[in-house]
């Protein structure tokens, strides 16, 4: 496993900052970068961002989300729940996946990578916002919107499996289901993301790939330094846009994303 650690800094610190920007852990980040400038193979990238992911490094981009009352705890803690149940689930299949046809778990990573982007750029709504020029309804995230546990644990409990399968925090779950399913407000949904991020939610995934020798704690750990460095710069940058710009921001990085794992 490559072990340049300015690299590993850089990686880490760009997904950081993005991931306060978008909720994200930051693995739809980590992987691909890993596998494109530092050539990891695709299992080795997943497993080394978990590890990197399972220490608390968006701690000071929670607190920011908090302080503007853009963080339901609750919920955060519901979704934390059905990780923690089902990331070593996941964390399986990518590894008999790797083991039968690696090219298809990096094909199954874009097409799921592309499908996001395309809910959080949702071309239709722009093209009806467009066609009546009516401004869409703003909505306050300061509200506590009416939500069901049962689905906010169900939100979890899919996120968990896609983080262990893909290597990512599973806020690429978490954020549009919070937003579609939820109705949150984008910044709402962020910031509930990073809440249940923070607790150590990928350990049963860890664990698994600790097991089969493909992760260096070494190595997780630099990406981390990095991360937690860029997620306080990436949540100022994001509580200073408007919610709409961020989501669509969003959509069109994970477009970009998808389009090198899908056509290499």
């Amino acid at each position: 496993m490559p072990t340049h650690w300015f690299g590993l800094l850089v990686i880490g610190g760009v997904a950081g900052v993005l991931s306060g920007l978008f909720g994200i852990g930051g693995g739809v980040v980590i992987v691909p970068a890993l596998v494109i400038f530092l050539g990891f193979t695709e299992i080795e990238a997943i497993s080394t961002s978990l590890g990197a992911l399972l220490l608390p490094v968006g701690a000071l981009a929670v607190i920011a989300y908090y302080r503007q009352n853009l963080l339901r705890l609750r919920d955060s803690a519901w979704i934390a729940a059905g990780l923690l149940l089902t990331t070593a689930l996941g964390s399986l299949g990518a590894l008999q996946l790797e083991a039968i046809n690696p090219d298809l778990l990096k094909s199954l990573y874009g097409v799921f990578l592309f499908y996001v982007g395309w809910r959080f750029v949702a071309p239709r709504r722009w093209y009806a916002t467009w066609r009546d020029q009516t401004p869409p309804a703003a909505i306050d995230g300061s509200l506590d919107p009416a939500t069901s546990w049962p689905t906010v644990f169900a939100v979890g409990l899919v996120a968990g499996i896609a983080s262990g399968l893909f290597g990512i925090g599973g806020g690429a779950v978490i954020v549009p289901a919070l937003t579609a399913l939820l109705k949150y407000d984008q910044k709402l949904a962020v910031g509930t993301s990073l809440g249940a991020l923070l607790l150590p939610v990928g350990l049963p995934g860890v664990l698994v790939y600790m097991d089969s020798g493909v992760l260096d704690l070494g190595v997780a750990a630099l990406v981390a330094v990095g991360l937690a460095l860029g997620a306080i710069v990436g949540a100022n940058i994001a509580l200073s846009l408007p919610s709409a710009t961020v989501k669509r921001m969003y959509g069109l990085f994970l477009f970009f994303v998808a389009a090198r794992f899908i056509f290499g």
